[in-house]
């Protein structure tokens, strides 16, 4: 017999200790090693250059911090049977399973409104089936339908511990300083009152940094301006891309990228097969085709993907306001002259984009617990006034336009 009870090495964690067995051999199939080929980050490394690490590591950091929960919810009498501790690590393990490669961009062109939660969702039935219905409990909390709330919670709320982990592990790999949150004194202060998940009043300000340093990460990492145009401009050729394979153009594709290029998918058919073909799809795929496609003779398409692999992107202006019409029909007429593409083609080059960033949102509040077991919401329990503050939106535009 193999042995299954393994200990990894993380650059954030030190050890990581594979708990059992049912966790070694999910970890060791290939729907699961398909992350160790989609980066964590996207885009993000053209701005960030350390920035590529994957979605593999990610859920490996999420297993150790989902223990380490455990291990302190049992330490504070919460009963947490056997069972339901394998769910929590099967359901952290696999939570990212679905995503795609540069999985946003992915989702707005070749896939059609089917989100990764629900890919995520569909590869645990799958495995489910592989593994005879050990994987039942795991798909329960994952979907928020256990009946012990705090159990999915753990999985899925504002303070889980997929966000505990990505916020730190970004923040590390990005050498983002602001995002460097204390995940372990936040799993260290919480506790279970009411089926809820909350925190210890002593942890108050663990959570405003956690919130903050959310806040920051957000505009300083995930909408910076040039990951953003850099993904918008990656869109922008997976779509050109499928346009032409819809007019039966020919176009250099690995076999699982073809099958999505050449074939409309979509909630209504995404079956078996096409989870089959959606497992062997990562990053590799996507930058293959990019390469090959500057040479392409359709001009948008060679053009854009000479653009993203030489790094010579849109240049990118932000404000608060709306961009007005006439500016961007201006710019519009600008481009289409210079680069001599026809006027439906322009889009492709000048654009607009809203973006949002919302740090807190008071309708699945953060729970703080005082001595006396009285429950407030972070946001009033807050002596800090700008948390009340993070709970509205902040909206911003950009444009994009070549330089």
């Amino acid at each position: 017999m193999p042995n299954k009870l393994k200990i990894l090495n993380d650059p954030i964690y030190g050890f990581i200790q594979i708990p059992n067995s049912l966790v070694f051999d999910i970890i060791e199939h290939p729907y699961f090693q398909r992350l160790r080929r989609i980066a964590q980050m996207g885009m993000s490394s053209l701005v960030y250059p350390g920035a590529i690490h994957t979605r593999f590591h990610h859920a490996l950091g999420c297993i150790y911090l989902m223990q380490k929960a455990v291990r302190v919810l049992r330490f504070k009498q919460v009963e947490i049977s056997d069972e339901e501790e394998n769910g929590l690590y099967v359901a952290i393990l696999l939570h990212d399973i679905g995503h795609g490669p540069f999985s946003h961009a992915l989702e707005h062109s070749i896939v059609n409104g089917v989100s990764h939660e629900e890919i995520s969702l569909k590869f645990m039935h799958k495995l489910n089936q592989i593994f005879e219905g050990k994987l039942s409990l795991a798909i329960q909390i994952f979907e928020g339908k256990y009946p012990r709330k705090f159990l999915c919670q753990l999985i899925s709320s504002q303070l889980d511990i997929d966000r505990l982990d990505y916020l730190k592990r970004d923040s590390f790999y990005t050498g983002v300083t602001e995002g460097n949150i204390s995940s372990d004194r936040l799993i260290v202060m919480m506790d279970v009152a009411n089926d809820e998940l909350v925190i210890e009043q002593k942890g108050i300000y663990s959570v405003e940094k956690f919130l903050i340093a959310r806040r920051l990460m957000y505009w300083q990492v995930y909408l910076h301006k040039t990951s953003l145009v850099a993904e918008n401009m990656l869109v922008h050729v997976l779509k050109r891309a499928k346009e032409l394979a819809e007019k039966d153009e020919k176009l250099f594709a690995s076999n699982a990228f073809h099958y999505f290029l050449y074939n409309q998918v979509d909630k209504e058919n995404f079956d078996e097969n096409t989870l089959e073909m959606f497992s062997k799809l990562d990053d590799y795929d996507i930058l293959l085709s990019i390469k090959e496609w500057v040479h392409h003779k359709d001009k948008v398409l060679s053009m854009l993907s000479k653009m993203i692999i030489e790094r010579k992107l849109l240049k990118v202006e932000i404000q608060n306001e709306h961009f007005s019409d006439v500016y961007m029909s201006k710019k519009q007429q600008k481009f289409e002259e210079k680069l001599q593409v026809a006027s439906a083609e322009i889009p492709y080059f000048v654009f607009t984009q809203e973006i949002k960033n919302q740090a807190y949102t008071i309708d699945k509040p953060i729970l703080i617990i005082n001595k006396k077991g009285k429950l407030t919401d972070i946001a009033k329990a807050s002596d800090q006034l700008n948390l009340q503050a993070l709970t509205k939106p902040v909206i911003k535009h950009i444009i994009c336009y070549p330089k």
